[in-house]
């Protein structure tokens, strides 16, 4: 896997790595400081969900997440990792094309300890009406 650094040593330019297939790249906001470390790895096919991607794809985005999890061990040291797609608008999908999220978590954020249904479980998110499809 081809890895192009352009400033190790300042974290907003953090490593982009890329594959036959597929282009991982940061994800966060910097100005904030919230998701430190984040990345997605994005399709170069720009397939709209996962759904639709290959073999191939599939391959090259398991070996991309484990180097970049690598990576993110390395120079972040997280004490968790949540990954993800959203798929739909329903599922909070805002970019028209498919990427995978791979979200450090750090012990001392306000949310440690809530994974990716933490929002999903609460009481506000019940449906109204349940129908058999």
């Amino acid at each position: 896997m081809e890895k192009i650094n352009k400033n190790e040593d300042n974290y907003e330019n953090d490593l982009v790595f890329e594959n036959e297939t597929m282009v991982g790249v940061r994800a966060d906001n910097l100005k904030k400081n919230i998701l430190v470390g984040s990345y997605i790895i994005i399709p170069k096919s720009q397939v709209q969900t996962p759904f639709e991607l290959s073999n191939e794809e599939w391959l090259d985005t398991r070996k991309m997440m484990i180097e970049i999890k690598e990576y993110l061990d390395k120079k972040y040291k997280p004490d968790g990792y949540n990954l993800g797609w959203n798929v739909g608008k329903a599922g909070g999908q805002n970019i028209g094309h498919a990427h995978f999220h791979i979200i450090p978590r750090y012990n001392d954020e306000p949310y440690a300890g809530k994974g990716i249904r933490f929002l999903f479980k609460k009481d506000e998110n019940i449906r109204k009406k349940f129908t058999d499809v």
